[in-house]
């Protein structure tokens, strides 16, 4: 039984005093993540992040992508499955 990417809390949040708004997770999320909004990054599709991918934090050159721990997602999910097993 999946969980539906929509009750998954994972996407990555910035650290602004670390960010300079250079655009490079921008460029490399292939998956529309990210905008640069009046010169400014924002996470504009969080759903849209592949969950437990961490590319774009790996790849900053600048150190300011943050996500939550993987333990704590799993923990989310084994919840949210045991709750919905609970349901049917």
């Amino acid at each position: 039984m999946g969980v539906d990417r929509e009750y998954i809390d994972w996407y990555p949040t910035i650290d602004f005093e670390k960010c300079n708004n250079c655009g490079d997770c921008v460029e490399f999320c292939a998956h529309g993540v990210y905008k640069m909004e009046e010169g400014k990054l924002i996470v504009e599709n969080p759903k849209n992040c592949v969950v437990f991918c961490q590319a774009c934090m790996r790849m900053c050159p600048h150190d300011a992508m943050i996500f939550q721990s993987k333990k704590d997602v799993l923990s989310q999910i084994k919840k949210i499955k045991a709750e919905l097993k609970k349901n049917q």
